[in-house]
């Protein structure tokens, strides 16, 4: 070897090195990645999510994507086969991921989220009013839950439903029964008429309403649940295996530290607060109920 190509060699050598120290070390990294429930119009969860992985990236120092689902139970499909290691759940989904993925943690969950409520609304052509007690008027009525999967639009009201209707199935109460897919759908087809009553998550009505899609014309809230948790963030429970021992612990923190106006903002939440798997414990009875879970 002559003394000039030892020196180019050498030199690429040493430029190989420098490429590997100053190379991100989130680039030997496997993205993290995390999903929500669409419960909402999906152009606007894309939108409000990518917020979100930006922030996480940045403050997490690894690759972070979001990946959009159709359903609520492909959101538990992908955490359950590790296409997403952590989700924004609502409370049922959260506890079908828990107990599908061993020493899966809930992380946080908003402010609001610890005492969370459903609204039933009417159309106008249905001449109900608005009552404190769950209206038995509503009996015979076309009637459409949200996702069937979803805690504020279907397993707690639901349970309510049976309660003021002892030994008689939703089905046996309504004309019609329907299951939307999600909240917004909800509003929009309580509003059209297509079903004279629906229930949906609170947050997302008041949501509707502050965009100017509800017509109270046409559309009107008769009455507002009892409170019970719902929404909160899992993570699976091998996250430190793959990204370093405490960086599930991280994750909780980054989630918890979020107080930008605008990020709460995306998700109507004033706050996050910790969270724990016992906390949702209630749904999980409630699901038995309801012929959810055995």
């Amino acid at each position: 070897m002559t003394i000039s190509r030892r020196t180019v060699v050498g030199g690429l050598s040493v430029l190989g090195t420098t490429h590997l120290v100053t190379r991100p070390t989130w680039a030997q990294t496997p993205p993290l990645v995390f999903t929500a429930i669409p419960d909402q119009d999906e152009t606007r969860l894309v939108e409000r999510f990518g917020a979100y992985a930006k922030y996480f990236e940045t403050k997490l120092g690894v690759a972070v994507k979001y990946l959009p689902v159709k359903s609520y139970p492909a959101a538990v499909t992908a955490f359950t086969n590790n296409q997403v290691q952590f989700a924004w759940f609502g409370g049922f989904t959260g506890v079908q991921a828990v107990r599908a993925v061993p020493d899966s943690q809930t992380l946080a969950q908003g402010a609001e989220d610890a005492a969370f409520t459903s609204v039933m609304i009417a159309n106008a052509a249905t001449g109900l009013q608005p009552s404190k007690e769950l209206p038995k008027a509503i009996a015979g009525k076309t009637f459409t839950f949200g996702a069937r999967a979803s805690t504020s639009g279907r397993v707690f009201p639901e349970h309510f439903i049976r309660q003021a209707f002892p030994g008689k199935s939703p089905e046996e109460i309504f004309n019609r029964v329907g299951f939307s897919g999600d909240h917004s759908r909800t509003v929009q087809l309580v509003q059209t008429g297509a079903f004279e009553v629906g229930i949906l998550d609170s947050i997302v009505w008041k949501t509707e309403v502050k965009a100017g899609t509800v017509d109270p014309k046409l559309v009107s809230v008769i009455w507002e649940s009892p409170p019970f948790p719902d929404y909160h963030w899992v993570a699976r429970g091998d996250i430190d295996t793959v990204y370093g021992a405490g960086f599930t612990r991280k994750i909780q923190d980054t989630i918890l530290g979020i107080n930008d106006p605008a990020l709460l903002e995306i998700f109507a939440r004033s706050k996050f607060v910790p969270a724990k798997n016992q906390d949702y414990k209630v749904i999980e009875d409630v699901a038995k109920l309801v012929g959810l879970f055995n």
